[in-house]
């Protein structure tokens, strides 16, 4: 099967259980990656001049469309806006429980406070009463 210069190639010519090959480019090496037939229905198939003969060119075709492009980023937008809307609930059911426990230490405080005053009153009448006593 010589591919080589002559353009797209369809997966219906692909022969049964033919391996393809997939170039990609990745920090400008060259890789070569085996697809197995039967996974072809997502790529599109080429044979560019610059392989060899007999090997063709699979680039998915599915993930680079416009519309899937903008699919996925709605989606994962969509995502990111869900997970962030439970973290602020989540933050400010924590929020009010940590006001809550302020009010309540207040009025703890609050009440202490009042205890100690009365207390202070109490001991100063004391000591003033003994030292006019005396």
């Amino acid at each position: 099967m010589t591919n080589a210069g002559q353009g797209a190639v369809t997966a219906a010519a692909m022969p049964a259980g033919t391996t393809i090959v997939q170039y990609t480019q990745g920090d400008g090496s060259q890789q070569f990656v085996t697809v197995p037939a039967g996974e072809v229905q997502a790529y599109q198939i080429r044979a560019p001049s610059s392989l060899p003969a007999g090997v063709v060119m699979a680039t998915p075709t599915g993930i680079t469309s416009p519309q899937q492009l903008a699919e996925e980023s709605a989606r994962k937008r969509e995502l990111r806006l869900m997970k962030n809307r439970e973290a602020a609930r989540e933050c400010r059911r924590r929020k009010k429980e940590y006001v809550k426990c302020l009010e309540t230490r207040v009025a703890v405080l609050e009440q202490q406070n009042k205890t100690l005053i009365e207390e202070l009153k109490s001991l100063k009448e004391l000591y003033c009463h003994k030292a006019e006593t005396e």
